[in-house]
């Protein structure tokens, strides 16, 4: 008995392995489409792979650095990848002024609404060209402060909705006065988990991760990147950014237990609010900000996303 049950798990080992393997060997291409809105020219980038089911997901991006985040293309870690190999048509978008998209003359102008408003934008282009009549939506971040308001504004279009690291409130009382942030080197790694004297926990984020995520912000983002979205978020604590009580579809909340932006408190708060019974909460133990990136935690965290957009 005991052999058998270890040729079993061995067996299962071994398939489990291949169909690994075999994912990650699927080819994905990439293809951008042209995309305007109010006389600014956006960049719209789709992942897909040759078969699939080719469902509709769009990823929208956070604060400072645009959509690269979710395809930092080293090892199996990028997110956009993973989930183009599962049959999704993974679209990325860059609001205007970010990374390949127009830039724009007044920082304070990509603001929440106005960034989602450019993702209303984008998913009427993809729902028209997809043929599909909505799509999913997942967020990061500021992310999911836009795709919230979008979502809550253009219902019909989300079948479900992911509000991954939410930034549920306001993280600070300060008054934004540049329209635009002086990015660098070190501050594109900032929201990755330290060791007690100040040095990445290599622990948790491979250094070639690290490296792969600064470089892709310096070569998309540069040294600059719109302020109206840090004016929105830089508000008392009092304040409720994501409109999570007028969000009908399905919505996943999804942080890290250390995220330093929120709290798991205020994440139950904010699912307190929502009201489609499919809605779920996840809090990962030991995860932070950016745990699609950490090495712990990036396959439960995707796993977690899956399993929601799957169901029924």
């Amino acid at each position: 008995m005991r052999k058998l049950t270890a040729r079993f798990f061995a067996s299962f080992i071994l398939v489990m392995l291949t169909v690994s393997a075999s994912s990650a060997a699927v080819q994905v291409k990439s293809e951008t489409f042209p995309l305007e809105r109010s006389g600014c020219k956006l960049h719209l980038e789709r992942l897909s792979t040759v078969s699939g089911d080719h469902k509709p997901l769009l990823m929208v991006h956070g604060l400072t650095y645009s959509s690269h985040e979710f395809n930092v293309d080293y090892r199996d870690y990028s997110l956009a990848k993973f989930f183009a190999r599962r049959g999704y048509d993974v679209w990325l978008l860059d609001i205007a002024g970010y990374g390949q998209s127009q830039e724009v003359e007044d920082g304070f102008l990509p603001d929440s609404d106005y960034a989602a408003e450019d993702i209303a934008a984008a998913a009427k282009a993809i729902l028209e060209r997809s043929g599909a009549k909505q799509l999913d939506v997942l967020g990061w971040s500021w992310g999911t402060v836009t795709s919230g308001r979008f979502a809550a504004k253009y219902p019909d279009m989300v079948r479900r909705l992911v509000l991954y690291a939410p930034i549920v409130a306001g993280l600070a009382d300060v008054e934004v006065t540049a329209p635009f942030n002086h990015n660098t080197w070190v501050h594109a790694a900032g929201d990755f988990q330290t060791n007690p004297d100040g040095s990445i926990n290599s622990a948790i984020a491979e250094p070639e991760v690290v490296s792969t995520f600064q470089s892709n912000c310096w070569r998309y983002d540069k040294d600059s990147s719109p302020n109206g979205g840090r004016r929105d978020l830089l508000v008392s604590p009092e304040k409720r950014l994501i409109p999570t009580d007028k969000l009908t579809m399905p919505v996943l909340i999804i942080a890290g237990e250390k995220d330093q932006y929120v709290t798991p408190e205020l994440c139950r708060e904010a699912f307190g609010t929502l009201t489609n019974r499919k809605s779920r909460i996840e809090i990962i133990s030991g995860a932070a900000h950016a745990m699609m990136m950490e090495k712990p935690y990036y396959k439960q965290f995707r796993a977690r996303v899956l399993s929601f957009l799957r169901a029924r």
